[in-house]
């Protein structure tokens, strides 16, 4: 049994949980998916009956270790990290992937978010919204959650920042 934690920044949770399910179903392993949330945001495009329903609060799974862990992107791209109402709770989320957590993987935003936190890395407004899908490489197969991938991959990408090769 694979235990995924995935914290859905996403402003239609259920449509990302949707989408994220149907990728990790596409494996013949046993995956347990806890959605996480952030306490110190309030969703305003997801009822609370659903929130109460299926998510977890980073408190309350904090002391737990995962295989897997999934920080989702946010519409909050273009305002700069620390000014995010739950940067702080993001940041303490992102320590404890580093203690908690075999791999972690970091979507749209949420990969801006990381190479900032860990490495410094800052994002740079683009001229233009990049929209598309656009063809990945595999890397490093050893890390379980991509074990499954072939050595090439798509992937959508939509957005106004970015990061710069140079910088990474």
């Amino acid at each position: 049994l694979i235990k995924i934690g995935l914290l859905n920044l996403m402003p239609l949770k259920e449509d990302t949980e949707l989408q994220i399910l149907r990728s990790l179903s596409n494996t013949p392993l046993q995956i347990d998916v806890t959605f996480v949330a952030v306490s110190s945001h309030e969703s305003k495009n997801t009822s609370s009956s659903h929130l109460n329903k299926f998510y977890e609060k980073f408190s309350d799974i904090k002391d737990q270790k995962f295989d897997g862990f999934i920080i989702t992107g946010a519409p909050v791209e273009q305002i700069p990290f620390e000014e995010v109402d739950y940067w702080k709770e993001l940041e303490e989320i992102m320590e404890w992937t580093k203690t908690h957590v075999m791999s972690t993987i970091h979507l749209c935003w949420g990969a801006q978010a990381g190479l900032y936190y860990h490495y410094g890395i800052q994002k740079h407004q683009r001229k233009t919204k990049l929209s598309g899908i656009y063809r990945h490489r595999l890397l490093n197969r050893k890390i379980p959650l991509v074990r499954s991938l072939d050595d090439y991959f798509y992937c959508p990408h939509s957005r106004y920042t970015e990061v710069r090769e140079e910088d990474i």
